[in-house]
């Protein structure tokens, strides 16, 4: 080791602090030293998403409820839709035992959860790029790079938390398994509340594709369209101004940013096609988040499988780490269950919509 390069042990480290690794970090402590890496010190603006009534359990269960209230996230009552007819249809959430949802600004949940891990004792090293990891038959020997020079980790146990890159597995020869090609391009800006979709998640479908929009807290909203990499309609909904001009063609969408007077301030362009990391887990090693499996957003289930798969992979870890050396086979049989259902659920979905059956973006989700 370099006279110049740190050295640091710890039981667990954590490659990505995104909503998964965040997760991960900060539900294990204090039993269990922990390293977060990530390239980011703060947070990029990314689309908004939403979490379903569903994630309240999950705060109870981590001791984080009464903090997420406090983020004043906006609160997201049911789901407007257009989609399997011109009809617009609306399902709320008063019956869900749960209550209501939510609306996040991503960026600030981001910084919440990592704030919340670094209080209860992860160390976090950003920005940190991983430059190397392998098992040296004991544990992981990780070198990282950061802003007060070169780190090297030794960790008993490494959590995948890096997104859909999936850092650390596919250095190990994992294989992310594509499902489709979807992709999402994305503004958000600031926006007057209205009556209109006040509090709803707005679906709707279309040609070639299908629109997302929803309100942010502080006077902001996220309008999204999603369509195959692959098709026309996509390079042309990646320029912003051609995303907003497709969007005032629409009844709906047109008179919600017009009452709204939407003002643009970021945009962006990502995947958002569903696969799944074969494998995403072996010995002293998990995936979780994007890196294990990825969902389409028509399923609102992202952000929540990102903070189930994070609490459930400190679990793994910390079972691995007292002895239980099945505690990967485990971890994996539940994450494929979740994927499973989350591909019936989202077959039933697409397949409701049949006004453009013989287009190529409706053919391809309905086989």
């Amino acid at each position: 080791m370099d006279s110049k390069t740190r050295l640091r042990e710890v039981d667990v480290l954590i490659v990505g602090a995104g909503p998964a690794g965040a997760t991960a970090a900060l539900n294990l402590p204090p039993t269990r030293t922990v390293a977060l890496t990530d390239l980011d010190s703060s947070s990029r603006p990314r689309i908004g998403e939403s979490l379903p009534p569903a994630a309240r359990r999950l705060f109870n269960d981590m001791g984080l409820w009464e903090s997420f209230q406090s983020q004043g996230h906006s609160p997201c009552y049911g789901n407007r839709s257009v989609w399997g007819s011109a009809q617009p249809i609306e399902t709320d959430f008063l019956r869900d035992p749960d209550g209501h949802g939510w609306h996040i600004d991503r960026a600030r949940f981001d910084l919440w959860l990592r704030g919340i891990a670094v209080d209860r004792g992860a160390i976090f090293l950003s920005p940190g790029r991983l430059n190397s990891i392998e098992w040296d038959g004991r544990s992981w020997r990780a070198k990282a790079g950061t802003d007060e020079g070169d780190i090297e980790l030794i960790a008993r146990v490494v959590i995948d938390a890096g997104g859909r890159a999936s850092p650390v597995a596919r250095s190990l020869g994992a294989r992310r398994k594509l499902a489709d090609k979807l992709v999402c391009s994305w503004v958000s800006g600031k926006a007057r509340p209205i009556h209109r979709s006040a509090g709803f998640t707005y679906v709707e479908a279309a040609e070639d594709g299908w629109w997302y929009a929803a309100p942010l807290a502080g006077g902001r909203r996220v309008l999204a369209f999603h369509t195959d990499s692959d098709l026309p309609t996509a390079r042309a909904v990646a320029d912003p101004k051609k995303l907003l001009e497709r969007a005032a063609t629409s009844d709906e969408l047109g008179a919600v940013l017009a009452e709204s007077g939407f003002v643009l301030e970021h945009s962006g362009f990502s995947a958002a096609h569903s696969a799944i990391l074969q494998p995403f887990a072996g010995p002293a090693w998990f995936a979780a988040g994007d890196a294990a499996c990825s969902f389409d957003p028509l399923s609102s289930q992202g952000l929540l499988n990102a903070l189930f798969t994070g609490l459930a992979a400190a679990e793994a870890a910390d079972r691995h780490l007292a002895g239980a050396e099945d505690a990967f086979l485990e971890y994996s049989e539940t994450v494929n269950q979740v994927y499973a259902v989350y591909q019936q659920h989202l077959f039933h979905w697409y397949g409701s919509e049949v006004r453009w059956s013989d287009k190529p973006f409706w053919q391809r989700r309905h086989v």
